[in-house]
């Protein structure tokens, strides 16, 4: 009898896990970020603060706006230099010998395109084609969390057509993403997890986002930054994220 119980247990338990759903866990996310309307309305955003890497710490800007249009900033001794932007079509960077701008390779802007998006992912995502599973729970850094998995649309890499997953880590207690896993696409990182953390969620004109990002590249940290400010839904120009004409 007390081992029928037991397993009985384990049934509800099971059972229990599987009632949670992908798409309870995303609303339950939206709900504490500031709404799917919100999130729906967003069209910019600009944040500036500091980066760290190598041991320096580098005031940065970053600019987004909808749908896929970025541009990271950093300044290092009075120079600004740009890693990377995108325009919506074309990527580009600031060349570290010349210090002139240069385009980057077509597939790069392509993949630039599929997995830059300043609305959330996972807002109306089977509208755009993506898939959304709950893979159970996993405890990240001492965190409990549900671990869902995103698939895009596959993406070219060197040529072949690729899957495009990442994975990412919603804590149970709080709601928000903490961790996102994808794999390095191309170059020496391709096939390495890239690790990205997110904490110090605050408020933004209603809205949640995390003033705290840092990046791990199998396992080692690469990359850090701390934001002082956020501004959504601000007027930005949009010859910032084009290439300088003439260059």
């Amino acid at each position: 009898m007390k081992r029928f119980l037991l397993s009985s247990l384990f049934v509800i338990a099971a059972l229990a896990v599987q009632a949670q759903t992908v798409d309870e866990i995303l609303d339950k996310y939206f709900a504490q970020t500031g709404g799917k309307d919100k999130w729906m309305a967003l069209k910019s955003i600009k944040m500036s603060g500091k980066a760290k890497a190598q041991g320096m710490d580098l005031p940065i800007v970053v600019l987004q706006e909808a749908p896929n249009k970025m541009k990271l900033t950093i300044n290092f001794q009075g120079k600004e230099i740009v890693q990377p932007a995108f325009d919506g079509q074309t990527a580009w960077v600031t060349n570290m010998m010349t210090m002139k701008p240069e385009k980057m390779e077509t597939e790069d802007s392509e993949l630039m395109k599929a997995d830059t998006e300043v609305q959330d992912p996972f807002l109306n995502y089977k509208d755009k084609g993506y898939k959304a599973e709950l893979q159970g729970k996993e405890t990240i850094e001492g965190t409990e969390c549900y671990k869902v998995k995103l698939t895009k649309k596959p993406v070219k890499v060197d040529g072949k057509e690729e899957e495009n997953i990442s994975y990412y880590f919603f804590s149970v207690a709080d709601n928000v993403p903490i961790m996102v896993r994808s794999f390095g696409k191309k170059g020496p990182q391709k096939g390495q997890p890239v690790e990205t953390y997110m904490s110090d969620y605050q408020e933004v004109n209603g809205m949640f986002f995390p003033f705290t990002t840092a990046q791990k590249v199998n396992g080692q940290q690469a990359f850090s930054m701390t934001a002082d400010k956020i501004e959504i839904n601000t007027d930005i120009d949009d010859k910032e994220f084009r290439m300088p004409e003439g260059e």
